[in-house]
């Protein structure tokens, strides 16, 4: 993913308003992020721990979409998987992270969800190499192609949440 402003962030949302959008808080590291590692931005608002924010780079530009987190009520009996990177060793948490759709449809109360890590560390859980063995010989191999699964099914989500 190529560096961006907080300007490009803030006008990148098909789901919130300019106001909601302008008043985000950017993640703390925004400032020294690696930006060489990332497929999209993804964080969690430190002053909103509810509410979450994608921004995904694709053919049309960015696209940002805010998302909402459950409450912390429900107690987690079982383990999930992460819908974007599939992450089957990560011990992090996945939670159902719900988008208003964009539009008309959003402002109608229509929303689009899908379950993602909580802290979005998708981009780091893809990058991580397995051991070699006899299944998958090239470790390198396997992760480009879960940088290209994490990429394909992110643009879905997006995708997703812009249909109408």
């Amino acid at each position: 993913m190529q560096q961006i402003t907080s300007q490009q962030i803030r006008s990148s949302f098909v789901n919130a308003s300019r106001s909601d959008a302008a008043k985000l808080n950017l993640p703390k590291d925004f400032a020294t992020l690696d930006w060489d590692t990332l497929d999209f931005l993804g964080w969690r608002d430190d002053k909103m721990p509810l509410r979450g924010y994608l921004v995904v780079p694709g053919p049309k530009g960015l696209t940002g979409i805010m998302l909402r987190a459950p409450d912390g009520g429900a107690k987690k009996n079982r383990s999930v998987l992460c819908e974007l990177c599939r992450d089957v060793f990560s011990k992090e948490d996945v939670v159902l992270w719900v988008a208003k759709r964009a539009g008309q449809s959003g402002r109608d109360g229509n929303t689009v969800g899908t379950l993602i890590c909580a802290d979005f560390l998708c981009c780091g859980n893809v990058r991580k190499e397995p051991p070699a063995n006899e299944i998958n010989p090239d470790p390198a191999a396997v992760v480009l192609r879960q940088i290209d699964g994490l990429q394909a099914r992110t643009a879905q989500f997006v995708d997703r949440v812009r249909s109408r």
